[in-house]
């Protein structure tokens, strides 16, 4: 990925996130900013992404915009017994303040968590979540329900098809970027034959709008391979411990020297990116393999893909694409299984509440042992 205007990546050491056990939750102090943060709106009431269940019409038009469309997924089974939940995290507090320190061969999630009626529920503890790796029941050693900062790469398709569509695009990301947490660090990717890196890691939205009016549409769109440039710069440079990668194109890759599945596989290591896709498409022929494809690089990290009808839809969609982000919940959990025996794993999450019914749960699928990016 090529860095613009001489803009050098920090290859530094990132920072980890370390738990603070008080009073029964974790609290975390913000680390430094290279500004004074952006106003952040009053809480979004937009009903949050989810993968639908079965039995919810998703051409029902009182769906919000931004779930139609999306994929059913069963519901949910019932939940066989599991071990009990512990919180088992060191503590330490150096100069930039408390971080979670967990053992290095424990494995991360970033959960959302929604009812029946695709409502965000932000009240459940560590005992109302049920671990599976593989169908074995795991046991939670990290848990919180923080908005915590994230690194959040934002991929722009800069191909001939996206002229037209760039404004609403910018205007899109930029509400995004103003209604997530002020701590973010926040880089911008515009691809088209190839990825171009045209603002590295801020949370300055000045130069973030700058580097999305960097217009150039022209060209091809080689989509999987920004995905995994994207992807190995946050595993190189990201400063937070979690990360997010969204993506915004109008069509099928037909450019790419990597596969969809290249794709997939660069962002399903342990502690890899939950990523989220907004396709402008339209409704015939090559936008269903498209489609299909932005389905499947959310699907597998937990995140969600989003088709919104027209271009004023995607600022809303921005809006609840930040609104997610900011409510997941964090687990954590060391496999009964090795690491070191490496292999491809799955994951299933399970959770029920006092008052709740047919909780779904989104989270990566599963996750490629041995080959967390350490930082």
């Amino acid at each position: 990925m090529h860095l613009r205007n001489r803009l050098i990546t920090s290859a530094a050491g990132a920072l980890v996130l370390m738990l603070l056990a008080w009073d029964g939750r974790l609290e975390m102090l913000r680390a430094q900013t290279q500004r004074t943060p952006p106003a952040v709106g009053a809480e979004q009431k937009a009903t949050p992404p989810a993968q639908l269940p079965a039995d919810v019409d998703v051409n029902d038009p009182a769906l919000p915009i931004w779930l139609r469309g999306v994929a059913p997924v069963p519901p949910t089974a019932d939940i066989p017994p599991t071990p009990k939940p512990e919180v088992n995290a060191t503590v330490t507090k150096d100069r930039d303040g408390f971080r979670i320190r967990k053992e290095v061969d424990e494995v991360t999630l970033h959960a959302t968590v929604v009812d029946s009626r695709l409502h965000l529920v932000t009240t459940l503890r560590a005992s109302d979540f049920q671990v599976f790796e593989d169908d074995q029941p795991q046991r939670v050693t990290v848990f919180s329900h923080e908005d915590i900062p994230v690194s959040l790469g934002i991929l722009v398709d800069n191909s001939g098809s996206m002229r037209e569509k760039r404004a609403a695009v910018t205007k899109a990301v930029i509400n995004l970027v103003k209604a997530s947490n002020p701590q973010d660090e926040v880089f911008i990717v515009n691809f088209n034959d190839e990825p171009w890196l045209d603002q590295d890691y801020t949370n300055d939205v000045p130069l973030l709008r700058e580097a999305l009016d960097r217009v150039d549409s022209r060209g091809a769109t080689a989509l999987y391979d920004a995905v995994i440039a994207a992807a190995t710069h946050l595993a190189k440079g990201a400063r937070r411990e979690k990360k997010v990668l969204l993506a915004v194109t109008d069509g099928e890759d037909n450019e790419s020297n990597n596969s969809l599945e290249q794709a997939i596989r660069a962002v399903q290591d342990d502690n890899g990116p939950v990523v989220y896709t907004i396709g402008i498409l339209g409704k015939e022929g090559r936008e269903r393999r498209a489609k299909r494809a932005l389905m499947e690089l959310a699907g597998q990290t937990g995140g969600s893909a989003y088709f919104p009808k027209n271009l004023t839809e995607v600022d809303e969609v921005s809006q609840a694409v930040a609104h997610d982000i900011r409510n997941q919940y964090t687990i954590a959990y060391k496999p009964t299984n090795p690491q070191t025996n490496g292999g491809y794993r799955r994951i299933k999450v399970l959770a029920r509440g006092s008052g709740f019914h047919d909780l779904q749960v989104r989270t990566r699928s599963g996750y490629f042992a041995g080959q967390q990016k350490s930082k």
